[in-house]
């Protein structure tokens, strides 16, 4: 049977948006929304895509897929990119491990966004309430606004905290699991001198932890004169540096306000080689602190109401942020469950068998990768215990590569 009505997609955030525009390739009548005014809502930090390239080439028509090169944070490193991901003694600067390289692409997630949502009528500003059946072949979505809309499918696509998911297992069984473990991070603007002595560690991006604090730090370019507009006048570079540490006492919980979260990171920047330690001491005392939750979810099985309802991304699997897996597994669901709903179109399968089929795959290849995640977290934060095979250091790839440990 085809779908008599159109999908709707709740999130309309980088899965909810790769989904779309694959369906509209395939002129799939859908409507998407999201809870956000408007799509700038808040500085982007950087994405990497790596082996989900080919399902995101799969999702996006051709001229967009070949816009992906002019969002790179640094377009010339784009060039002549290695693939080789460091990870830091903080005390020397210098490499314990060497990630195994693979093909990437080191983008900005705001304008990543932004390139999706190209050709899409986004419904913004509209946050689901709850679902109903009408019929087997039939649900209908309420709004907090008070406005309805009925569709042959719901996708949750509505990230971490999904409001989908928890109506599906309840709240109790849909709540995120928190590490013992907090996360601050900061958008800093540099002078081609003060950023020198990091790009000279790696001119994309590092990560690394204190052999005696157990502070992990990430660093990674945002965008360079070329990119922001600086080039020839008042030159600068825009980057990301993120701390995380774990938490033994109240004393290590995130503190309230900017001024108290800059001081906590240049606190514990002690003992960090001197390079490192200057860009921590950098950040002005006024900057803007973001905090992250690091918390994650197991993928399980949940009741798709016949087909009618089903998740993608974040709302399906949630997952910290280090191994950088989540936006990839998203991509790849939204190629996996758009393969499917052309097959219903088609009428080669019926809906419910579709996304038996995707849910099926989804579960096989997120489980695990939830749990590789949480353990990569707990592993970031321990650098005298860290080997090898520790999946925070193994190839970014479906199937597990150890990472090169450095004499």
């Amino acid at each position: 049977m085809s779908l008599s009505k159109p999908v709707i997609i709740v999130g309309a955030g980088v899965v909810g948006l790769c989904l779309a525009q694959s369906l509209k390739q395939h002129s799939v009548p859908f409507e998407i929304y999201d809870r956000d005014a408007q799509i700038d809502r808040a500085k982007g930090w950087g994405i990497t895509i790596h082996w989900a390239l080919p399902a995101l080439k799969s999702c996006l028509p051709e001229p967009l897929f070949k816009k992906l090169s002019t969002i790179q944070v640094d377009p010339q490193q784009g060039i002549k990119d290695t693939g080789r991901f460091l990870f830091l003694d903080l005390s020397t600067a210098q490499p314990k491990f060497v990630i195994p390289p693979s093909e990437r692409l080191r983008i900005h997630r705001l304008k990543f966004r932004g390139l999706l949502a190209e050709d899409i009528d986004v419904k913004w500003n509209k946050s689901i309430k709850s679902y109903r059946t009408i019929s087997e072949d039939e649900i209908e979505v309420a709004f907090t606004d008070g406005t309805t809309t009925r569709g042959s499918l719901l996708i949750g696509a509505d990230g971490s905290g999904s409001r989908i998911r928890r109506m599906l297992v309840g709240e109790e069984a849909g709540k995120l699991n928190q590490l013992p473990v907090r996360f601050m991070g900061v958008t800093i603007r540099w002078t081609p001198a003060q950023v020198q002595p990091l790009r000279e560690i790696d001119p994309l991006l590092f990560q690394g932890c204190h052999p005696e604090t157990g502070v992990y730090l990430w660093y990674s370019t945002l965008s360079t004169p070329e990119v922001n507009g600086s080039s020839g006048v008042d030159e600068y570079y825009e980057g990301q540096l993120n701390m995380s540490w774990i938490v033994k006492s109240e004393e290590d919980e995130v503190p309230v306000g900017n001024k108290e979260r800059v001081k906590k990171m240049k606190a514990m920047a002690a003992g960090f080689e001197k390079r490192l330690f200057k860009a921590v001491m950098d950040i002005p005392d006024d900057e803007e602190v973001l905090e992250i939750k690091l918390q994650d979810w197991l993928t399980r099985e949940w009741p798709s109401n016949n087909g009618l309802v089903t998740l993608v991304g974040d709302a399906a699997h949630p997952m910290t942020m280090y191994r950088g897996e989540a936006a990839n597994h998203g991509m790849t669901d939204a190629a996996l469950l758009s393969e499917q709903i052309v097959s219903i179109m088609d009428n080669k399968v019926s809906r419910k068998e579709a996304i038996e089929t995707y849910e099926k795959q989804l579960r096989e290849r997120t489980h695990d990768a939830v749990l590789l995640s949480r353990q990569a977290c707990l592993d970031a934060h321990n650098l005298k215990a860290l080997n090898s095979n520790s999946p925070l250091v193994s190839k970014r790839a479906k199937v597990l590569k150890p990472g090169i440990e450095v004499p």
